[in-house]
């Protein structure tokens, strides 16, 4: 592996680390609560660069998007309805 993808890596792990600490201290984040939009996560966790050519902020959630679905894979969140929020476990 190189140093790169070793920062990758760890860069990773802290924004993963951010999404679930975010959540943690959310109140609509909770188990049993409604959620909060993938959206409002991404902005709220300071992710989001502004529009830019091709780039826009929406096109810049994808991001995020993997992360929440990485911590569902580990049995941390849940998405509350097919298109809705997301919530801890």
């Amino acid at each position: 592996m190189t140093q790169f993808e070793t920062r990758g890596n760890e860069i990773r792990d802290l924004a993963k680390s951010l999404v679930l600490e975010f959540m943690h201290a959310t109140g609509e984040c909770q188990p049993g609560k409604e959620g909060m939009k993938l959206a409002q996560i991404f902005k709220k966790c300071g992710f989001d660069w502004g529009d830019y050519p091709r780039t826009t902020s929406s096109n810049q959630q994808y991001w995020v998007a993997a992360i929440v679905w990485e911590l569902k894979a580990e049995g941390k969140v849940e998405r509350v309805s097919e298109s809705g929020p997301w919530r801890l476990l």
